[in-house]
C-alpha cells in the first residue's frame, strides 16, 4: 500500500512538517515522486519511520538514528528486539516511581512508614534511566558492562544526604569551572580546583578512581558532542577547558 505524506502522517501520528523535514534532512526519503509533485511513500518507508519514532521514544537524537538505520549493518528485525528491551527497561522504572509516588502518598496520610532511602530510591532509577539513554551505548563501549553497571549500583546505594551532597557538588563543579573559564589558563589555581572537584564528584559514581579513566572521560567531553553540550551550555568551549585543566590536573 503507498501513502502521500497527509496520509502516512495521519497513520503514524506525526505532521506533514516532520515528514517533510525527515525528507530534507536524508532520514527518510519517500519511495517515489508521482506524476503531481507529490511524495509517495511504500512499505518499506512506513517501517522505517517506525523504526525512527521507536529511537525518538527512546531519546535518540535525528543525528544518531540516521547513523543508525543507513548503516549497511542495520538489521531491522534486531533492532525491534532491542527497542522491546529497552521499553521493558523503561517499564519497570517507571513501574518503581509509580510505586515510589504511592508509598510516598500512602506516607503523608500516615498509613506507612518509609525511610529515607526508600524516598530517594524512584529518583535515582530515573537518573540512571536518564543517564543510560543519554549516554550508556559509549559509556558501556569504552569502560565495559561491569564498570557501568557497579557505578549503578554505587548511585542506588546513596544516603539522602550523599544524594545531596553530590547534587550540589555537580553544580559547584561547574560555578568554579566557569570561573577558571574566565582566566583562559587551565592551569591556573582555579582551574585545577574545578578538575579537583571534577574527581570528587566521580567518586560518589566510581568504585575506584584512576587518572587514566579521569583523562579519558574528559577526552569524551569533547569528542562526543552530547557530553559538549552539557558544559558548553552556558559558554562554548567550557568542555575543552576542563579537559585540559584535568590533563593537566592528573599529570601532578
Amino acid at each position: 500500500m503507498e501513502y502521500t505524506v497527509q496520509k502516512l502522517g495521519k497513520l503514524a501520528g506525526v505532521s506533514t512538517r516532520t515528514l517533510r523535514y525527515y525528507d530534507e534532512i536524508g532520514i527518510l526519503k519517500p519511495a517515489r515522486i508521482n506524476s503531481s509533485g507529490y511524495r509517495v511513500y511504500g512499505q518499506g518507508e512506513v517501517d522505517r519511520l517506525q523504526q525512527i519514532l521507536f529511537y525518538r521514544e527512546l531519546g535518540v537524537s535525528l543525528d544518531r538514528i540516521k547513523k543508525i538505520i543507513t548503516s549497511p549493518s542495520f538489521d531491522g528485525t534486531q533492532a525491534l528486539r532491542e527497542h522491546r528491551e529497552k521499553l521493558l527497561e523503561k517499564r519497570k522504572q517507571l513501574d518503581v516511581l509509580i510505586a515510589n509516588v504511592d508509598r510516598t502518598i500512602q506516607l503523608s496520610e500516615g498509613r506507612i512508614q518509609m525511610s529515607d532511602q526508600e524516598k530517594f530510591e524512584g529518583f535515582k532509577k530515573k537518573m540512571i534511566e536518564n543517564n543510560e539513554k543519554e549516554y550508556g551505548e559509549e559509556i558501556r563501549k569504552k569502560y565495559g558492562n561491569g564498570t557501568v553497571d557497579q557505578s549503578n549500583a554505587k548511585l542506588m546505594n546513596m544516603t539522602e544526604e550523599q544524594y545531596e551532597e553530590v547534587t550540589k557538588l555537580e553544580k559547584l563543579v561547574k560555578e568554579t569551572l566557569a570561573e577558571a573559564f574566565a582566566t583562559g589558563d587551565p592551569a591556573n589555581d582555579i582551574a585545577q580546583k574545578a578538575a579537583d572537584l571534577h574527581r570528587q564528584w566521580l567518586s560518589y559514581y566510581w568504585k575506584d578512581y584512576s587518572k587514566e579513566a579521569h583523562v579519558g572521560l574528559a577526552q569524551m567531553y569533547v569528542a562526543d558532542e552530547r557530553f559538549t553540550a552539557y558544559y558548553d551550555e552556558e559558554q562554548p568551549g567550557m568542555a575543552e577547558f576542563l579537559k585540559n585543566a584535568i590533563q593537566i590536573y592528573t599529570k601532578k
